[in-house]
């Protein structure tokens, strides 16, 4: 048996050690933000939050996430409301940031990549509070396993979503 936490819930689940995350995730949690893009970690539609860091969860065995803390996109609104000290009844209404930012600037077309793009952009914008274009773009293209790939090149709303974002995460740092 291992144990594993996603998005503030511990989990124990009957899954081999080697079993992808992403199948976990998807098939065990009944999560459906991390998508089944590539199987290969080249496209970044799985990624996840693991202790902060993007991984593609389509690569990563549950092994290497036990004991830590796995954040999907279904739980980007908690992760936020945990960061700014919201109460619960707050929480359950609020979107995180970057989420709200998509919405707003309209971003997903097809929206198969978006969990990944999200993901990667809290990522960012934890680590750096007002990232410059260069930065944003670096993210989503060199930081990583490998790039970011939209299928639809949504790359503008993309990183008009990230800048948008980053001016409500970045406040007060």
């Amino acid at each position: 048996m291992v144990s594993i936490n996603v998005n503030g819930v511990r989990r124990d689940l009957q899954a081999p050690n080697d079993t992808p995350l992403l199948y976990v995730l998807r098939n065990e949690l009944e999560l459906s933000g991390p998508q089944f893009g590539c199987g290969l970690s080249q496209c970044g539609s799985c990624s996840v939050l693991l202790d902060g860091k993007e991984v593609r969860s389509c690569v990563t065995p549950l092994s290497a996430a036990a004991g830590k803390e796995i954040t999907t996109l279904e739980g980007l609104p908690a992760r936020w409301a945990k960061q700014k000290g919201l109460s619960a009844a707050d929480a359950k209404s609020t979107l995180h940031p970057v989420q709200q930012a998509w919405i707003d600037e309209q971003t997903p077309l097809c929206g198969f990549c978006q969990n990944g793009m999200m993901i990667k952009a809290v990522e960012l914008l934890e680590s750096v509070a007002h990232p410059t274009v260069a930065q944003i773009k670096e993210a989503f293209t060199t930081s990583g396993p490998s790039a970011h790939l939209c299928r639809c090149g949504s790359y503008t709303a993309i990183l008009e979503a990230v800048q948008r974002a980053a001016t409500v995460t970045g406040k007060g740092r």
